[in-house]
């Protein structure tokens, strides 16, 4: 990959987007992973506004030390940078306290997690309409086109999507010419909707290399049949994960009622 040029584009792509959209720049939450780093840092190279938040909920030490140290990071580096931080746990309890009871926990835990990304949209678009800043997609291409590991809604509620046409080893090269830090380069990826140290090879039950070649071997038509041992296991994750997930990857589907019933 040629990775400068392939910045330079969609730094580009990025100014003339905001530019036509009338928008002042962008605005984007802060994780402390690859994604989040890449993503702000192309954003912030196009010379317009970043907006960067910081949305704890209960979240880990360690990927709060890694987005405040992004953030002072890009801040040193480009002048059109500021940064807030809006602390969610008390919203994010007080909302699981107004929930009715459930007979076991565990019930209700993926339920739990996917509404903290609803509420980090939220609070992206709050300030966005604030501020007439378009909010960055923070997605790469095996999760939004592959296995569809987002959040419906939440982390997959967004004004553009930068990255989107990347696989995940990709956005790799592209930190690494950007200058992101090695501590988030190195650090295992994760949604960070747990309050835990999940990862995301713990959810997904492969690599995202894996899953990349999963995603190749789909696109020539292979099948779990043309494999065996680990690589059929890949393969099987991975069409269940992509079949599963098609509403978030397909257009809202729509009831068209025939024109002699109106």
């Amino acid at each position: 990959m040629q990775s400068e040029k392939v910045i330079e584009h969609i730094v580009t792509w990025l100014k003339n987007y905001a530019e036509k959209a009338k928008m002042k720049g962008f605005i984007i939450g802060i994780s402390g992973g690859i994604d989040s780093a890449v993503t702000s840092a192309l954003c912030a190279k196009t010379g317009l506004e970043l907006l960067c938040l910081e949305m704890p909920i209960h979240q880990m030490a360690n990927q709060e030390a890694r987005a405040a140290a992004h953030i002072d990071w890009l801040k040193e580096n480009y002048s059109k940078v500021r940064s807030n931080t809006i602390d969610l746990t008390p919203v994010f309890d007080s909302f699981v306290g107004t929930l009715p009871a459930v007979a076991q926990e565990d019930d209700r835990f993926l339920s739990l997690a996917n509404s903290r990304a609803r509420l980090r949209m939220t609070t992206l678009y709050y300030f966005a309409a604030l501020d007439q800043l378009l909010v960055a997609g923070t997605g790469n291409k095996v999760e939004d086109f592959g296995v569809g590991f987002y959040t419906k809604y939440g982390d997959g509620g967004v004004d553009l999507s930068p990255i989107a046409d990347l696989l995940k080893s990709e956005v790799y090269e592209i930190a690494k010419v950007l200058g992101i830090k090695p501590e988030i380069i190195r650090a295992a990826p994760t949604d960070g909707l747990w309050g835990d140290d999940r990862t995301d090879e713990d959810q997904l039950g492969a690599t995202y290399p894996e899953l990349e070649w999963a995603m190749q071997m789909a696109e020539e038509e292979k099948t779990e049949a043309d494999f065996s041992g680990r690589e059929k296991e890949i393969m099987r994750i991975f069409i269940t994960l992509n079949k599963a997930n098609q509403h978030k990857m397909c257009p809202i589907p729509i009831c068209e009622v025939p024109i002699d019933l109106k």
